[in-house]
């Protein structure tokens, strides 16, 4: 791609989305069982050589590593929030900036890279991306390299490039690090001295890649562990555990498992992320932190390798309440609907989001009479993964968690849509090219999905639209529809989105943009 002409953020979103890789190159991938490619780490490091660095040079960083299944963006938030307490006041020196490197984003690229807890600008993202290009173009034209040899990495390759490059030109002193995929051969895995590595819960994803086994996947997480690293885990089944503790083992180091903080047990702190499963991720998080900070020369934070659970400091407290995590069991209000939106995405998380919705829905009406009949509405998507088995596995946890009886359905409307933002297309953010653009246009997903859900629960109206924006104006209109123009707190309709990431990202952008409008 030409670099002339303008080299603002939009044309450095256009040019980043020429590295995506297409529907059939991954689907090929994912049908030939190849899994992982064990070359990618010396690839990802002569990357880094044709850019100007070698991954030693990150070691400034103070870089903590998260991977995991569930929860690796949460509790890299959390970790985030809680170290931003620390932040230096003007006779302190350390840590001064707090990088945040997460995926998949949201509504903007630029928010996958963070400093202090904000993305960064549109202005600071183009010229570190175009930093980045500029050398590996350079690198390419002095090794002469032939038509057919890639001069750019694949989309998230080059955008951890581009994280680490702008976090060394930012003077960036500690860096959360959440991984993409696995861990082992994932391209954040150039990182050679963190200061802390980390292992969420586990369960089973990217099946292709990573293998079909809890043992398997915990193998791949645990190759994020180095020797003079702390380590740490959530609880994880014995059959992942004695793995992750045999690598943990291999690589020089020793496991410490997490259970929840007794402070969360008893909910004597009000997390900034509210579902019962995010207790985890925060106990997690506190060890983690603790861990960082005792690096950094905290010596009055407690050792959480010392003991099972830290007394917590203040700042701590107040990191975990003010933690903000877009997407992940947020609730947004407006008249007549009350929008649950979280990303789940494997199976196990789709249930959790179903149990945090069931009980968002039980406190809500605790005490108020007028609420019985009124519609409960799911807009839901998922298009590569197997998407009828996450809707059975919603289905039965809201059945369980919402009715009292197994005749009544959990959801009176259920929109299944298509991960397309607006009726005019997609925003450059949000373009996706991993999906089958045949599918989405046919709605064949979508249409599979319904006709699943119709099959488990013939009560419930099931619609298929082809946009999100379309889903939220149908749900408003099924709310309006029932509650007419009462101003009644009762009369409010619950609605969850989830099923993927990108459906979150896709309706924040759209209720977003109706606010800004």
């Amino acid at each position: 791609m030409s670099t002339s002409g303008t080299r603002d953020y939009g044309a450095a979103v256009a040019a980043l989305n020429t590295l995506q890789s297409n529907f059939s190159i991954v689907d090929a991938i994912r049908k030939s069982g190849k899994g992982m490619n064990k070359q990618a780490i010396p690839e990802m490091i002569e990357w880094c050589r044709k850019i100007g660095y070698e991954p030693s040079d990150f070691d400034k960083l103070r870089p903590i590593h998260v991977a995991g299944t569930k929860g690796k963006g949460s509790t890299s938030a959390f970790v985030s929030s809680i170290l931003a307490q620390y932040l230096p006041h003007p006779d302190a020196t350390t840590p001064t900036k707090i990088g945040l490197y997460t995926s998949p984003h949201l509504r903007y690229v630029r928010e996958r890279i963070q400093i202090n807890n904000e993305p960064i600008s549109e202005e600071k993202f183009a010229e570190y991306f175009y930093c980045v290009w500029d050398r590996l173009e350079a690198a390419a034209k002095d090794s002469n390299a032939t038509s057919d040899m890639p001069t750019k990495p694949v989309y998230f390759r080059y955008l951890t490039l581009v994280a680490l490059h702008a976090y060394l030109a930012e003077s960036v002193d500690t860096a959360v690090i959440e991984c993409g995929i696995g861990g082992e051969y994932d391209s954040t895995n150039i990182l050679v001295e963190p200061t802390v590595t980390a292992i969420t819960s586990l369960g089973i994803d990217h099946v292709a890649m990573l293998g079909s086994t809890l043992p398997e996947i915990a193998w791949h997480k645990a190759g994020v562990f180095k020797s003079g690293s702390v380590a740490f885990t959530a609880p994880q089944p014995e059959m992942a555990l004695q793995v992750l503790r045999d690598r943990a083992y291999e690589k020089g180091t020793t496991l410490h498992v997490v259970d929840t903080h007794p402070s969360l047990v008893k909910d004597e702190i009000k997390l900034g992320l509210s579902a019962s499963f995010q207790k985890i991720n925060a106990s997690l998080a506190i060890a983690v932190a603790a861990a960082h900070l005792r690096t950094l020369g905290f010596t009055s934070v407690p050792d959480p390798t010392a003991s099972e659970h830290i007394p917590l400091p203040v700042e701590f407290i107040r990191g975990l309440e003010q933690v903000r995590w877009p997407g992940r069991c947020e609730v947004r209000r407006e008249r007549n609907v009350m929008w649950h939106i979280d990303g789940g995405h494997t199976l196990e998380s789709i249930e959790m989001t179903g149990n945090w919705f069931a009980g968002q829905m039980a406190s809500f009406y605790t005490g108020k009479s007028d609420h019985k009949g009124l519609p409960r509405i799911l807009i839901f998507n998922q298009q590569t993964r197997d998407a009828s088995a996450l809707a059975t596995a919603l289905h039965k946890a809201l059945r369980n968690g919402i009715t009292t009886s197994s005749s009544e359905p959990p959801f009176t409307h259920v929109l299944f849509t298509t991960n397309q933002t607006f009726s005019a297309g997609y925003k450059p953010d949000l373009v996706s090219m991993n999906t089958n653009q045949q599918d989405v246009d046919s709605l064949a997903v979508q249409t599979a999905l319904a006709k699943t859900w119709s099959e488990i629960d013939a009560h419930a109206k099931v619609h298929v639209v082809k946009t999100i924006e379309e889903a939220i104006i149908r749900a408003r209109n099924i709310a309006r529809d029932w509650v007419g123009n009462t101003d009644s707190e009762e009369a409010t309709v619950m609605a969850l989105i989830t099923g993927s990431l990108h459906l979150a990202g896709g309706a924040i952008e759209v209720l977003e943009c109706e606010k800004e409008a």
